[in-house]
């Protein structure tokens, strides 16, 4: 890394890259109608996009662009890792559920890990849309946005794909 903690190096710059774009023409069902060259051109000019994607394959993601927002001017990526990266495994919802575990304390919580990579949980949507794309997280779970009336009461929401279904849990 460089000076900024949201900076990488040329060179991890053009690995990255290369992974990316390696990813992107392999699975070409997720981004139909997208460009690499206006994807890249997009990441080449933001660094902390660029240093968040790095984050979520350091800890064994495989971000995947899976749609453009016009009105933003923004690609979105999702993690398109088959099941729940082990770099982000074994973690609590939030803060206040890594204090109240009494025994096998997870070593940190999904918000924060998140809030700290530079991303965002999926909703409960958007991992059904993710599940169009493939089918993901057979064998894990992954941690999505929980509402706060849900989370007010102590719950926090995951997903995962079994049977060709979604199955949302608290």
């Amino acid at each position: 890394m460089t000076g900024n903690k949201n900076d990488l190096l040329v060179e991890k710059r053009e690995e990255l890259l290369k992974v990316l774009q390696a990813r992107f023409e392999k699975n070409m069902n997720r981004h139909e109608g997208l460009e690499w060259a206006k994807v890249e051109a997009k990441l080449t000019t933001n660094n902390e996009k660029m240093w968040s994607l790095n984050e979520m394959e350091v800890t064994g993601g495989e971000p995947d662009v899976v749609g453009y927002d016009e009105e933003k001017d923004e690609y979105t990526f999702y993690d398109c890792s088959k099941e729940s990266p082990k770099g982000r495994r074994s973690l609590c919802y939030d803060l206040e559920a890594l204090e109240s575990r009494k025994k096998h304390k997870p070593e940190n919580n999904v918000i924060d890990v998140a809030n700290a990579m530079g991303i965002e949980l999926l909703t409960e949507e958007q991992y059904r849309e993710l599940q169009q794309l493939g089918d993901f997280d057979m064998k894990s779970s992954s941690w999505v946005q929980t509402p706060s009336d849900i989370r007010e009461l102590g719950g926090a929401l995951f997903c995962d794909y079994r049977f060709g279904h979604v199955f949302v849990a608290r």
